[in-house]
């Protein structure tokens, strides 16, 4: 039912799917470009659509009743930033204890004009040992999809360039916050 009617909600906005790539146990799913709320909502209707989940990071701070229920419920994943570990530790710790688990994130970090990448998703990837799913979200073309499973070789200069160039030609909502 979920994957119904995720397909039409999409299909009432005009969205199409683009192609999907093979479903994978574990992975960090980079989604871009980042430059509007509405982000979240069409890559979790493009998920859903998928019959797929992902899990998003969160501040701990927001894990009270009942938005605990919330969150919890829509694949948040609680983040406490006091914790002596760091967040990337504190994801491989997830991946580790789980079976399944993909973990959407942002790699600008923002939905403002940024030049460089936050590096978080790569080493949470590359730490843990799964791949990075390339997906994006193309208002041009009102399209949602995977270009890529990307394996991190642990060389993040080279990696990250070759990421952001799956990227060339995506279109965000706000295509002037977008930096190819």
């Amino acid at each position: 039912m979920r994957v119904l009617l995720s397909k039409f909600l999409l299909n009432l906005a005009g969205w199409k799917l683009g192609p999907v790539g093979e479903d994978v146990p574990k992975c960090v799913v980079c989604v871009a470009p980042h430059t509007s709320n509405w982000d979240f909502i069409i890559g979790k209707l493009f998920y859903s659509a998928l019959d797929r989940d992902a899990g998003f990071l969160i501040k701990k701070d927001w894990f009270f009743f009942p938005f605990n229920l919330f969150f919890s419920w829509l694949g948040g994943v609680p983040v406490d930033r006091d914790k002596r570990t760091s967040v990337t530790d504190q994801m491989v710790e997830e991946f580790a204890k789980r079976d399944s688990f993909h973990l959407g994130i942002t790699p600008e970090g923002t939905r403002k004009k940024v030049t460089e990448w936050k590096k978080g998703f790569y080493f949470i990837a590359l730490k843990a040992n799964v791949p990075i799913v390339l997906a994006y979200l193309d208002y041009g073309k009102k399209e949602a999809g995977v270009k890529a499973i990307f394996y991190p070789t642990g060389d993040f200069e080279k990696d990250i360039e070759t990421i952001r160039s799956y990227y060339k030609g995506v279109q965000g909502k706000n295509a002037e916050n977008f930096v190819e």
